[in-house]
């Protein structure tokens, strides 16, 4: 786990707070997942919200950081949007799609970093 990432992932935690999303988290998944060191899972009430949260943290991290996902999955659909920065994560989902595929749950057994 890298100070980078967990900044990065900080940021991205802090930025969809500030556009409103809720129940944010950030998963320490290192050690169980190998392909990278967090996860960052966010909740938007709406698709339009979704497309905001996305949209900020997106340019945030670029504007901040330097930083442009390498892949980004779902942005069109905005019911889980996936931004991939390599070291990070970050998944926003509409409230109704994090509740159907709970990442939470199947990564209970890992820490949650503080933000």
């Amino acid at each position: 786990m890298t100070r980078q990432a967990a900044e990065l992932a900080r940021l991205a935690a802090r930025t969809a707070e500030e556009k409103l999303a809720t129940d944010i988290t950030i998963l320490d998944v290192g050690d169980v997942l190998g392909i990278c060191d967090y996860f960052v899972i966010a909740s938007a009430r709406n698709e339009p919200q979704v497309k905001a949260v996305v949209d900020e943290i997106d340019r945030q991290l670029s504007a901040r950081l330097g930083e442009d996902p390498i892949r980004q999955e779902g942005r069109s659909a905005r019911r889980w949007v996936l931004l991939d920065y390599g070291d990070v994560i970050v998944h926003v989902f509409l409230a109704q799609e994090r509740e159907y595929y709970r990442l939470e749950r199947l990564y209970g057994d890992v820490e949650e970093l503080s933000w």
